[in-house]
């Protein structure tokens, strides 16, 4: 067990890490990269990557693309404009190995638990009975969308044939020649319809509400421009221009507020993309055309959905599942349909720290404060829980990702370093700051597509808890300048401490063991 109570004799502080995600990995670096040297990563699985490591299914590609899916700080030369789950995932490794933060990682770890403990002033990591750590700084990078979600539909014990969730792909079932069955119609469900239409006899996807789709454009980069991209100056040029043309189209949520002008191309585009690859079946154009404005649901960025979905193998049932049978599914309208293995296609547990029970400041459990309205200051930090942060939290989802993850990382080590510089005390952001915050979001995201349609973006009291309403560069300045007065800080009673230095600091009896 690693001791935390870190203090006195030129000590620094345990910081620890849940997640070795785009989200967990980028926070130890930027941790490590301002003097923090000991930071411990814990991560579930066997290795790094979080989403990445876990999504292997057929067909697994992001939708953003790969200069933007990457951090700024390390640049990649990516074989392809949007890059493929094992690559990336290698990319994931590869940062680890650069900054000298492998031998920081404990995979095979599960945290379910984080305890804060008010007299050593630092947290207990527990895994069921058993104490991982402690640690006076915890950040979860757990993610958002990162726990499986599985239907729960009458009879789904009964089938007799291989049943799971795409995140949890069983790469023992041989999909070929199989009647195969993909339960949704999100992002996952749309790589993954024209990935097995080659391989299984047939595949039926059985979708409850269509999604707006609008093109890729994905495409191996040529050698050229992979010697042209190996140029740092370069990959800053082609980040710094995109980030440029999605925050234009973003400002003001403009791109997300229905009637406005980048509303309505979008969703003209969208259209236009549809009617233009189905507009000889009528079937399929009816059942395929959202019901929603533009921003409703998730959009789906697809290059080959509906080329997929004209093949004679591939069947679209424009109804949810009501059950399962031993050997298939019945559609609402009571149809029945039968399959050899069913892949379900539904999504993630939209619940922030879904896998974590956090008890903070008076033993009060953080789902318990948030009693089903998840709210965080700039979704980092939450009142009454001291020394911890929350990456990808509440109202961060949107925009350029990996670019709010960075931002937030840059926050979080601030808010360390000025703890640490006031004594190793406390930090936590005041209650007035966090209300102010969430009412001034709240109002940002009235008018926007987001209340409209049926997503995952409502917590239990039906407000839009998961949506970031701009861009990252107004994300980036509010990063910047709402520290100061916003942060409190109790000082310990160990004297004046930095990041990497004892100057000042009074010699304390807590020991530490590693």
């Amino acid at each position: 067990m690693i001791r935390g109570t870190l203090a006195g004799g030129g000590e620094e502080p345990v910081i620890a890490v849940i997640g070795a995600g785009f989200a967990g990995i980028g926070a130890a670096v930027r941790l490590r990269r301002a003097g923090f040297r000991r930071v411990t990563l814990l991560e579930r699985a066997e290795g790094p990557g979080g989403t990445w490591w876990h999504n292997t299914y057929e067909g697994a590609e992001v939708d953003t693309p790969s200069m933007l899916y990457s951090y700024s700080w390390m640049p990649w030369n990516w074989t392809r404009t949007h890059v493929r789950q094992a690559e990336l995932r290698d990319y994931l490794a590869a940062v680890l190995d650069a900054f000298d933060l492998r031998d920081r990682c404990r995979f095979g770890v599960t945290v379910d638990r984080v305890e804060w403990d008010a007299g050593a002033r630092e947290y207990s990591l527990r895994s069921g009975r058993d104490e991982i750590m402690r640690a006076r700084y915890v950040v979860s990078a757990v993610g958002l969308l990162s726990d499986p979600r599985m239907p729960d539909l009458p009879g789904l014990n009964t089938f007799e044939g291989p049943v799971f969730h795409s995140s949890q792909w069983r790469h023992d079932v041989d999909l070929s020649g199989k009647r195969v069955a993909v339960v949704g119609s999100g992002s996952t469900a749309t790589q993954l319809v024209p990935a097995l239409r080659d391989k299984a006899k047939q595949v039926t996807m059985f979708s409850r509400e269509p999604n707006w789709i609008v093109p890729k454009r994905a495409r191996p980069y040529t050698d050229k421009e992979r010697r042209a991209l190996d140029s740092r100056v370069a990959q800053r040029i082609v980040r710094a221009s995109t980030i440029y043309r999605r925050d234009k189209a973003q400002f003001g949520g403009a791109l997300w507020r229905s009637g406005s002008p980048q509303n309505t191309a979008a969703e003209n585009a969208a259209r236009g993309y549809l009617e233009a690859s189905l507009g000889e079946r009528p079937d399929l154009l009816e059942a395929l055309t959202p019901r929603y404005p533009y921003g409703g649901k998730r959009p789906v960025i697809s290059d080959d959905f509906y080329t997929a979905v004209l093949a004679d193998n591939v069947q679209l049932v424009p109804h949810a599942v009501r059950e399962v049978t031993e050997h298939g599914l019945v559609d609402a309208t009571g149809v029945e349909r039968e399959f050899d293995v069913l892949i379900m296609a539904t999504g993630f547990k939209a619940d922030f720290l879904s896998t974590l029970q956090v008890t903070g400041r008076d033993g009060q459990e953080i789902h318990r404060h948030w009693n089903g309205d998840e709210r965080a200051f700039l979704g980092v930090m939450v009142p009454g829980f001291p020394n911890f942060f929350i990456m990808y939290g509440p109202n961060t989802n949107g925009g350029t990702i990996v670019t709010n993850l960075e931002l937030q990382a840059s926050f979080l080590t601030a808010a360390v370093k000025r703890a640490e510089r006031g004594g190793a005390g406390e930090v936590e952001v005041r209650g007035w700051a966090a209300e102010a915050y969430d009412r001034a979001v709240q109002r940002m995201l009235q008018g926007t597509a987001f209340q409209y349609g049926n997503n995952y973006y409502r917590s239990g009291s039906g407000r839009i808890s998961t949506q970031w309403p701009d861009g990252v560069l107004l994300y980036a300045l509010l990063t910047k300048l709402l520290r100061g007065p916003f942060l409190r800080v109790t000082p310990g009673t160990r004297g004046r401490a930095g990041a990497g230095g004892a100057e000042g600091r009074e010699r304390a009896a807590s020991e530490v063991s590693s």
